[in-house]
């Protein structure tokens, strides 16, 4: 599945309740979520890993939708085929990992 499609297939699915819990509290379920992965991040043997990088996409791609941004556009735009901030690929920043 492509971004956009799970973007549409989550609107359909959460977009009702997306739109009245409002950007502030779809943020905080994603930041909820965030912290869910970091803890699996730590001790990924009594975590569902996979599960908690899941929740986060869904919860960034609700939150998106929520504020009115097609994610997969402003990811192909910023980022394409090449790195959003030196423009080259592979990336040529002089920046530390």
């Amino acid at each position: 599945m492509d971004l956009r499609a799970f973007q549409e297939r989550l609107a359909a699915i959460y977009g009702h309740k997306d739109r009245q819990r409002g950007v502030p509290g779809t943020f905080m379920y994603f930041m909820e979520e965030v912290g869910e992965l970091s803890e699996a991040l730590r001790e990924p043997e009594q975590h569902d890993l996979a599960g908690e990088f899941a929740d986060c996409q869904a919860w960034l791609t609700s939150l998106a939708t929520a504020a009115g941004i097609d994610l997969a556009a402003v990811t192909e735009a910023k980022y394409g085929n090449r790195c959003g901030r030196c423009g080259h690929s592979p990336c040529t920043c002089d920046t530390k990992p």
